[in-house]
């Protein structure tokens, strides 16, 4: 990690997600923490290894929206990342496995006006894409809504683990795959 990164991890105990912030540097020094352990607003990258499950979806979506709040960036990007990472998180426990360790690691990175956000998962049974357009089903529109939100997003293997990744904001240095 390099000294630009921040690394938010969850605490050893991951059913619940949330770190320790009393015995924190961050916290020692009255920098506002989140839920997971990282500090709020700093650095250029966050990553959380989050829980398994539905009820992570919103933990995770507040812990973005309050990292970039901090770091204020425009209402639409904000309001972006807050889609797409709910509906990235939300394909991954529905069509893909946890991690090894049983969580999905989300990561955001922050250059300028541009928010890179990616969750990575066990991997699953099919690829992700978006669904063809209809009107009457109740489910299916998750990377319909990611790539009409991003500026660009795609997908990428590595030993057993798959990210799906959206920029938002504008161009990231990444290339859609």
């Amino acid at each position: 990690m390099t000294s630009a990164e921040t690394d938010a991890t969850s605490s050893p105990d991951a059913t619940t997600g949330a770190g320790d912030a009393t015995s924190s540097p961050d916290a020692a020094k009255g920098r506002a923490l989140d839920e997971f352990g990282g500090t709020i607003g700093r650095g250029q990258v966050r990553t959380i290894r989050a829980p398994w499950g539905a009820s992570t979806v919103t933990r995770v979506r507040q812990a973005v929206v309050t990292d970039l709040r901090a770091r204020d960036l425009t209402e639409q990007t904000i309001d972006e990342a807050e889609i797409v990472v709910s509906e990235l998180m939300t394909n991954a426990i529905r069509h893909a496995r946890p991690l090894a360790d049983g969580c999905l690691r989300v990561r955001w990175k922050v250059r300028g006006e541009v928010v890179e956000l990616e969750v990575t998962d066990g991997g699953g049974d099919t690829a992700p894409v978006p669904a063809p357009a209809a009107v009457w089903v109740s489910s299916g529109r998750g990377l319909r809504i990611i790539r009409s939100l991003a500026h660009e997003w795609g997908v990428s293997e590595d030993k057993g683990a798959q990210t799906v990744w959206a920029a938002v904001g504008g161009p990231s240095r990444r290339r859609a795959t």
